[in-house]
């Protein structure tokens, strides 16, 4: 049987297919699962990092660097050498996302008094105005997807469209996947839009999960199954331990 892990893993891998020769950044785990699917199969031109400072050679099993490692880029260069010039796709979490794509992973509650601390901006300001970029959530719920998010740390479409051309000209939030579906902003006036549930999910899921409206167009496919090819690297190669489970547990 085919879990609602491995179909994340895919959908995740999908979003990386059409790059080329770009960085992928994918932050977390079944972003980097999904990833490292993508460069063994769809885009083998993808480069990837360890997440901190080494480049990494082929697509070893989540948690393995010994002997995969074949070059080294620090921080310090990705911030001088990357992330202004657009060759990356990154992959980040949301504690809260809106219709409108802005991402939040600062705080819960108002600027000046938040009740709950997060991780402050970080670089998803300039992420989401330099690189493509797209989001993971491993359980969607109207807490996460929600109709306004309480700070914005990613920019999405309308807001990079106000603050002018230095923030939309490479302004491009691509896909936003969770544990129910697989989404972009090409709604009106670039909202939030469902393309496909996973298996075992409905539209009407979708929704009552939702803290927000989700356009919806016609027919919702599913999320397509893996392949063979890729149901063994998952299970075989790339995350043999079953850490995927950890993130999207199976029913």
């Amino acid at each position: 049987m085919i879990t609602r892990s491995e179909y994340c893993a895919v959908a995740i891998a999908d979003c990386f297919a059409d790059d080329g020769e770009i960085m992928g950044s994918p932050m977390g785990l079944l972003p980097t699962l999904g990833a490292r699917l993508a460069k063994a199969t769809s885009n083998p031109l993808l480069m990837l990092t360890d997440g901190e400072a080494r480049i990494l050679q082929g697509t070893p099993p989540l948690g393995v660097t010994k002997d995969v490692v074949e070059g080294w880029m620090p921080f310090r260069l990705v911030l001088e050498a990357v992330v202004p010039y657009g060759k990356r796709h990154v992959m980040m979490g949301a504690t809260q996302i809106d219709r409108h794509g802005n991402q939040n992973i600062s705080a819960i509650g108002p600027w000046d008094k938040p009740a709950r601390q997060l991780l402050g901006v970080r670089g998803a300001p300039g992420n989401t105005v330099n690189n493509k970029t797209s989001y993971w959530v491993p359980k969607h719920s109207n807490r996460v997807v929600v109709e306004q998010v309480d700070i914005v740390s990613g920019v999405g479409r309308q807001r990079a469209e106000a603050a002018g051309p230095g923030a939309s000209t490479f302004h491009n939030v691509h896909r936003l996947v969770t544990d129910l579906g697989v989404f972009d902003f090409g709604g009106p006036q670039h909202t939030l839009r469902l393309i496909s549930t996973h298996p075992g999910v409905s539209v009407a899921d979708v929704q009552a999960a939702s803290g927000c409206e989700v356009y919806v167009e016609g027919d919702v496919p599913n999320t397509r199954e893996p392949s063979t090819e890729e149901l063994l690297l998952i299970r075989e190669v790339l995350d043999p331990r079953k850490l995927r489970e950890r993130e999207v547990p199976s029913a």
